[in-house]
Protein backbone atom coordinates (compact mmCIF):
# COMPACT_ATOMS: atom_id res chain seq x y z
CA UNK A 1 0.00 0.00 0.00
CA UNK A 2 1.64 3.27 -1.11
CA UNK A 3 2.42 5.85 1.79
CA UNK A 4 -0.45 8.26 0.49
CA UNK A 5 -3.11 6.00 1.39
CA UNK A 6 -1.74 4.10 4.37
CA UNK A 7 -3.79 4.29 7.32
CA UNK A 8 -2.61 7.29 9.78
CA UNK A 9 -1.98 6.62 13.92
CA UNK A 10 -4.72 8.97 14.39
CA UNK A 11 -7.19 7.34 12.70
CA UNK A 12 -9.62 4.80 13.35
CA UNK A 13 -12.46 3.04 10.80
CA UNK A 14 -16.05 3.29 11.12
CA UNK A 15 -18.41 0.21 11.14
CA UNK A 16 -18.11 0.13 7.04
CA UNK A 17 -14.39 0.68 6.85
CA UNK A 18 -13.96 4.82 6.63
CA UNK A 19 -11.45 6.06 8.71
CA UNK A 20 -12.59 8.33 11.03
CA UNK A 21 -9.80 10.56 13.36
CA UNK A 22 -8.96 9.73 16.79
CA UNK A 23 -6.57 11.91 18.34
CA UNK A 24 -2.85 13.35 18.25
CA UNK A 25 -1.62 16.39 19.65
CA UNK A 26 -0.20 17.44 15.64
CA UNK A 27 -3.50 17.13 14.14
CA UNK A 28 -7.55 18.80 14.56
CA UNK A 29 -8.82 16.85 17.09
CA UNK A 30 -13.16 17.02 16.95
CA UNK A 31 -15.76 14.96 18.70
CA UNK A 32 -18.11 17.21 17.47
CA UNK A 33 -18.80 15.38 13.95
CA UNK A 34 -17.21 13.17 11.36
CA UNK A 35 -17.67 12.66 7.67
CA UNK A 36 -17.04 9.44 6.28
CA UNK A 37 -17.83 7.90 2.89
CA UNK A 38 -21.14 6.97 3.83
CA UNK A 39 -22.72 9.77 6.00
CA UNK A 40 -21.67 12.65 7.93
CA UNK A 41 -22.00 11.83 12.14
CA UNK A 42 -23.05 13.96 14.10
CA UNK A 43 -21.78 13.21 18.02
CA UNK A 44 -22.04 9.84 17.21
CA UNK A 45 -25.36 10.10 15.21
CA UNK A 46 -25.73 9.37 11.53
CA UNK A 47 -27.06 12.70 9.89
CA UNK A 48 -29.88 10.96 8.07
CA UNK A 49 -31.15 9.26 10.60
CA UNK A 50 -31.64 12.66 12.60
CA UNK A 51 -32.78 14.66 9.68
CA UNK A 52 -36.84 14.61 9.99
CA UNK A 53 -36.88 12.74 13.33
CA UNK A 54 -35.03 15.03 15.35
CA UNK A 55 -36.15 19.02 14.83
CA UNK A 56 -33.49 21.39 14.38
CA UNK A 57 -33.21 23.45 17.78
CA UNK A 58 -32.78 19.18 19.41
CA UNK A 59 -30.17 18.66 17.03
CA UNK A 60 -28.53 22.72 17.86
CA UNK A 61 -28.86 20.90 21.59
CA UNK A 62 -26.87 18.03 20.60
CA UNK A 63 -24.40 19.62 18.55
CA UNK A 64 -23.49 22.14 21.65
CA UNK A 65 -23.80 20.22 24.31
CA UNK A 66 -23.00 16.52 23.18
CA UNK A 67 -25.98 14.28 24.35
CA UNK A 68 -29.66 14.48 22.87
CA UNK A 69 -31.77 17.12 25.20
CA UNK A 70 -34.79 15.47 27.12
CA UNK A 71 -38.24 16.89 25.92
CA UNK A 72 -38.47 19.58 28.41
CA UNK A 73 -34.78 20.71 27.40
CA UNK A 74 -35.51 20.63 23.94
CA UNK A 75 -38.47 22.69 24.33
CA UNK A 76 -36.61 25.11 26.14
CA UNK A 77 -33.98 24.94 23.38
CA UNK A 78 -36.97 26.09 20.54
CA UNK A 79 -37.83 29.07 23.30
CA UNK A 80 -34.30 30.23 23.92
CA UNK A 81 -33.80 30.30 19.82
CA UNK A 82 -37.10 32.18 19.73
CA UNK A 83 -35.96 34.63 22.38
CA UNK A 84 -34.49 37.39 20.77
CA UNK A 85 -35.23 36.67 16.81
CA UNK A 86 -34.84 40.68 15.93
CA UNK A 87 -32.19 43.37 16.76
CA UNK A 88 -34.65 46.23 15.80
CA UNK A 89 -34.12 49.06 13.48
CA UNK A 90 -32.36 51.36 16.35
CA UNK A 91 -30.00 48.93 17.19
CA UNK A 92 -26.26 49.07 16.85
CA UNK A 93 -26.00 45.78 15.29
CA UNK A 94 -29.26 46.25 12.78
CA UNK A 95 -27.60 49.35 11.75
CA UNK A 96 -24.20 48.15 11.17
CA UNK A 97 -25.40 45.51 9.23
CA UNK A 98 -27.58 47.85 7.44
CA UNK A 99 -24.38 49.97 6.47
CA UNK A 100 -22.29 47.31 5.39
CA UNK A 101 -24.47 45.80 2.72
CA UNK A 102 -25.25 49.25 1.44
CA UNK A 103 -21.49 49.32 0.01
CA UNK A 104 -20.93 45.46 0.23
CA UNK A 105 -24.59 44.30 -0.68
CA UNK A 106 -23.68 40.19 0.68
CA UNK A 107 -25.68 38.95 3.03
CA UNK A 108 -22.31 37.10 4.47
CA UNK A 109 -21.11 41.18 4.91
CA UNK A 110 -24.48 42.08 6.59
CA UNK A 111 -24.49 39.26 9.25
CA UNK A 112 -21.05 39.21 9.87
CA UNK A 113 -21.29 43.02 10.83
CA UNK A 114 -24.30 42.55 12.95
CA UNK A 115 -22.58 40.05 14.76
CA UNK A 116 -19.80 41.72 16.01
CA UNK A 117 -22.40 44.66 17.94
CA UNK A 118 -23.27 41.86 20.12
CA UNK A 119 -21.48 42.45 23.57
CA UNK A 120 -21.47 43.72 27.27
CA UNK A 121 -24.45 46.32 26.74
CA UNK A 122 -26.52 44.42 23.86
CA UNK A 123 -27.58 40.96 23.48
CA UNK A 124 -24.79 38.65 24.84
CA UNK A 125 -26.13 36.81 27.90
CA UNK A 126 -21.85 35.93 27.97
CA UNK A 127 -21.31 38.21 30.61
CA UNK A 128 -24.06 37.47 32.83
CA UNK A 129 -23.28 33.50 32.53
CA UNK A 130 -20.28 34.25 33.45
CA UNK A 131 -21.27 36.49 36.59
CA UNK A 132 -23.98 33.69 37.20
CA UNK A 133 -21.26 30.43 37.30
CA UNK A 134 -18.49 32.47 39.30
CA UNK A 135 -21.12 33.83 42.25
CA UNK A 136 -23.10 30.76 42.42
CA UNK A 137 -19.77 29.01 42.52
CA UNK A 138 -18.80 31.16 45.55
CA UNK A 139 -22.20 30.81 47.52
CA UNK A 140 -22.06 26.91 47.19
CA UNK A 141 -18.35 27.06 48.71
CA UNK A 142 -19.46 29.77 51.27
CA UNK A 143 -22.21 27.24 53.55
CA UNK A 144 -24.17 30.34 54.10
CA UNK A 145 -27.98 30.12 53.00
CA UNK A 146 -28.99 31.58 49.84
CA UNK A 147 -30.30 34.96 51.34
CA UNK A 148 -27.91 35.65 53.29
CA UNK A 149 -25.19 34.97 50.99
CA UNK A 150 -27.08 36.93 48.42
CA UNK A 151 -27.19 39.83 50.64
CA UNK A 152 -23.32 39.65 51.80
CA UNK A 153 -22.59 39.26 48.17
CA UNK A 154 -24.26 42.29 46.63
CA UNK A 155 -23.07 44.40 48.95
CA UNK A 156 -19.58 43.41 48.50
CA UNK A 157 -20.09 44.41 44.80
CA UNK A 158 -21.89 47.65 45.46
CA UNK A 159 -18.69 48.45 47.64
CA UNK A 160 -16.92 47.92 45.19
CA UNK A 161 -19.20 49.64 42.47
CA UNK A 162 -19.33 47.24 40.30
CA UNK A 163 -22.47 46.45 38.60
CA UNK A 164 -24.52 43.30 38.22
CA UNK A 165 -25.48 42.20 34.79
CA UNK A 166 -29.15 41.15 33.77
CA UNK A 167 -30.71 43.75 36.12
CA UNK A 168 -32.12 46.49 34.97
CA UNK A 169 -34.16 48.05 31.74
CA UNK A 170 -35.11 51.59 30.18
CA UNK A 171 -38.75 50.73 30.15
CA UNK A 172 -39.60 48.47 32.04
CA UNK A 173 -40.27 48.28 35.93
CA UNK A 174 -41.43 45.76 38.16
CA UNK A 175 -41.39 42.96 35.77
CA UNK A 176 -40.06 42.32 32.23
CA UNK A 177 -42.88 40.62 30.73
CA UNK A 178 -40.50 38.33 28.41
CA UNK A 179 -38.23 37.44 31.36
CA UNK A 180 -41.28 36.33 33.22
CA UNK A 181 -42.63 34.49 30.45
CA UNK A 182 -39.46 32.67 29.81
CA UNK A 183 -38.81 31.45 33.72
CA UNK A 184 -42.65 30.12 32.98
CA UNK A 185 -41.54 28.10 30.36
CA UNK A 186 -38.53 27.03 32.06
CA UNK A 187 -40.09 25.67 34.97
CA UNK A 188 -42.98 24.04 33.45
CA UNK A 189 -40.04 21.96 31.09
CA UNK A 190 -38.54 20.91 34.34
CA UNK A 191 -35.44 23.78 33.53
CA UNK A 192 -35.89 25.89 36.64
CA UNK A 193 -33.01 25.11 39.12
CA UNK A 194 -30.82 26.26 42.18
CA UNK A 195 -28.78 28.46 39.56
CA UNK A 196 -32.19 30.21 38.60
CA UNK A 197 -32.70 30.57 42.33
CA UNK A 198 -29.65 31.63 43.25
CA UNK A 199 -29.93 34.35 40.85
CA UNK A 200 -33.47 35.43 41.84
CA UNK A 201 -31.74 35.85 45.26
CA UNK A 202 -28.87 37.92 44.28
CA UNK A 203 -31.95 40.25 42.48
CA UNK A 204 -33.84 40.32 45.34
CA UNK A 205 -31.12 41.52 47.98
CA UNK A 206 -29.68 43.79 44.90
CA UNK A 207 -33.24 45.96 44.74
CA UNK A 208 -33.54 45.92 48.63
CA UNK A 209 -29.92 47.40 49.00
CA UNK A 210 -30.51 49.69 46.37
CA UNK A 211 -33.75 50.74 47.33
CA UNK A 212 -34.79 49.74 44.01
CA UNK A 213 -38.05 47.42 44.56
CA UNK A 214 -38.92 48.17 40.66
CA UNK A 215 -35.86 47.26 39.08
CA UNK A 216 -36.20 44.30 37.00
CA UNK A 217 -34.27 41.27 35.97
CA UNK A 218 -34.13 41.51 32.03
CA UNK A 219 -34.43 39.04 29.74
CA UNK A 220 -31.17 38.89 28.93
CA UNK A 221 -30.08 37.58 32.72
CA UNK A 222 -33.47 34.90 32.44
CA UNK A 223 -31.93 34.28 29.52
CA UNK A 224 -28.46 32.84 31.04
CA UNK A 225 -29.80 31.74 34.32
CA UNK A 226 -31.46 29.32 32.41
CA UNK A 227 -28.97 28.73 30.48
CA UNK A 228 -26.59 28.26 33.19
CA UNK A 229 -28.97 25.82 34.60
CA UNK A 230 -28.87 23.86 31.27
CA UNK A 231 -25.16 23.71 31.19
CA UNK A 232 -24.12 25.80 28.53
CA UNK A 233 -20.76 27.62 29.23
CA UNK A 234 -21.01 31.55 28.54
CA UNK A 235 -19.36 31.67 25.80
CA UNK A 236 -21.96 28.70 24.30
CA UNK A 237 -25.04 31.35 25.78
CA UNK A 238 -23.33 34.55 23.23
CA UNK A 239 -23.22 31.93 20.11
CA UNK A 240 -26.96 30.72 21.00
CA UNK A 241 -28.23 34.36 21.43
CA UNK A 242 -26.88 35.33 18.20
CA UNK A 243 -28.01 32.13 16.50
CA UNK A 244 -31.55 33.92 17.54
CA UNK A 245 -31.14 36.90 15.94
CA UNK A 246 -30.20 35.31 12.96
CA UNK A 247 -34.18 35.21 10.71
CA UNK A 248 -34.29 39.36 12.26
CA UNK A 249 -31.29 40.08 10.99
CA UNK A 250 -31.27 37.92 7.42
CA UNK A 251 -34.64 39.77 7.31
CA UNK A 252 -33.01 43.41 7.62
CA UNK A 253 -30.10 42.78 5.25
CA UNK A 254 -32.61 41.34 2.68
CA UNK A 255 -34.93 44.84 2.94
CA UNK A 256 -31.22 46.70 2.67
CA UNK A 257 -29.83 44.99 -0.19
CA UNK A 258 -33.33 44.89 -1.92
CA UNK A 259 -33.86 48.70 -1.67
CA UNK A 260 -31.02 49.72 -3.49
CA UNK A 261 -29.65 52.18 -1.07
CA UNK A 262 -26.40 52.94 -1.56
CA UNK A 263 -23.32 54.26 0.40
CA UNK A 264 -25.73 54.95 3.83
CA UNK A 265 -24.07 58.23 5.68
CA UNK A 266 -24.63 59.66 8.89
CA UNK A 267 -26.36 62.99 8.11
CA UNK A 268 -24.71 65.70 8.23
CA UNK A 269 -26.96 67.17 11.33
CA UNK A 270 -26.44 64.30 13.22
CA UNK A 271 -23.06 65.55 13.06
CA UNK A 272 -20.40 67.94 14.88
CA UNK A 273 -17.22 68.59 14.00
CA UNK A 274 -14.89 70.12 16.47
CA UNK A 275 -11.43 70.20 14.56
CA UNK A 276 -10.07 73.58 14.87
CA UNK A 277 -7.24 74.77 12.14
CA UNK A 278 -3.83 74.55 13.51
CA UNK A 279 -0.53 76.07 12.00
CA UNK A 280 1.04 72.82 10.67
CA UNK A 281 4.65 75.21 9.84
CA UNK A 282 4.86 76.64 13.40
CA UNK A 283 3.10 72.87 15.19
CA UNK A 284 6.60 70.94 12.90
CA UNK A 285 9.29 73.37 14.12
CA UNK A 286 8.16 73.06 18.17
CA UNK A 287 7.93 68.88 17.82
CA UNK A 288 11.90 69.37 16.40
CA UNK A 289 11.39 69.18 12.57
CA UNK A 290 14.04 70.78 10.74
Amino acid sequence: MPDSVKERPWQVRSEKGSPLMKSSPSFWVTSVSGVTSDDIIIRGYPMQELVGTVPFTAIAYLLVRGDLPTPGQARMMDVLCCSILDYGLQKSGTLAARSIVSVNPRMSAGLSAAMLGAGEFAVSPEPTGRFIEESYAAFKASGESIETFAAQYVDALRAAKKRVPGFGHPVFRGVDPRAEKLKTIAIEAGIWGEKNEWYEAVHRAFQKAANKPDFVMNDVGMLAGIMAQMGFTPAEMEGLALMSTMPGLIAHVSEEIQSGAINRLVAAENTECQVEKRDLKADLAAAGWA
